[in-house]
């Protein structure tokens, strides 16, 4: 399990180092073009089972921390799956990759 550190709070969110990479690359891009906007997940059962979101700005510094040492292979649909969402009103909402299996987000807040 990889984890995503959100500025210097103790925000810490875990998700598997397939679903990880792929966040990175598309809050990644969205930053680097200076763009803001919220991010927003479900909870882990163990933590209460809702739902939690941050507001990421460039100004704001994130970690990704991966488990593994290897990339994974990139899915290309579900990269556009969580680029549209990202540019939509509401921000970017993680969802499951499309036809494959990853672990729900776990973290606190």
């Amino acid at each position: 399990m990889g984890k995503l550190l959100y500025g210097d709070s103790d925000i810490e969110i875990e998700f598997d180092d397939r679903a990880l990479t792929h966040l990175q690359i598309v809050i990644g891009s969205k930053l680097r073009r200076g763009e803001s906007f919220f991010f927003s997940w479900k909870d882990d059962p163990a933590i209460g089972d809702g739902r939690s979101s941050i507001w990421l700005d460039k100004s704001i510094p994130l970690y990704f921390k991966f488990f593994g040492g290897k990339m994974p292979t990139l899915n290309r649909e579900w990269l556009e799956i969580l680029t549209s969402s990202a540019n939509s009103g509401q921000g970017l909402i993680f969802s499951e990759e499309p036809n494959g299996a990853t672990n729900p987000p776990r973290g606190h807040v």
